[in-house]
């Protein structure tokens, strides 16, 4: 079976995801940047990772998965800013599985990762939840070793599940 890996990232947060996955899976492989890649025609496989922006996909993570994922078995790994599986993430995974019109997801991983510095003091200053406002404190320094193992082991199930 011949997998993809592909992400899309500005932090590194998504890379770092991207490079668990990859050493998890086994040959034949590739890993590659969203913006190297011009199709997912001859993968049987291809893992998307992006971070969420405004809520959900940007524009061109957005135009990357409505134009090139249809008829294509893909599992998405999300980065996000909130802590993880809490329910406002599970509206922004929707908004990506949207996006990925006509693709067979087998899956989705999704975790916090670290916010950026600038982004950080913007978000703190205008979010009155002190629940939001301590889960981006404590997002220092995600994706954490644990969370990384958790995206090694959420491919190696997707690559089982598959194989079957």
């Amino acid at each position: 079976m011949k997998t993809l890996v592909a992400y899309m990232s500005q932090t590194g947060n998504t890379k770092k995801v991207a490079e668990a996955i990859y050493n998890a899976i086994p040959e034949p492989k590739e890993i590659q940047r969203v913006e190297e890649v011009t199709s997912l025609e001859g993968y049987d496989l291809s893992f998307l990772g992006f971070p969420t922006h405004g809520y959900g996909p940007d524009k061109q993570a957005k135009n990357f998965l409505e134009t090139h994922t249809k008829d294509r078995s893909i599992a998405l790994f999300i980065t996000h800013m909130a802590p993880d599986g809490s329910p406002p993430v599970l509206e922004w995974i929707q908004k990506f599985r949207d996006a990925a019109t006509g693709a067979n997801v087998v899956g989705v991983f999704e975790c916090q990762g670290q916010v950026n510095s600038p982004l950080l003091k913007f978000v703190m200053s205008i979010n009155p939840n002190p629940k939001m406002r301590e889960s981006l404190r404590t997002g220092k320094g995600q994706p954490d070793v644990e969370r990384l193992k958790r995206a090694g082991v959420f491919a190696n199930e997707i690559m089982s599940i598959l194989k079957h």
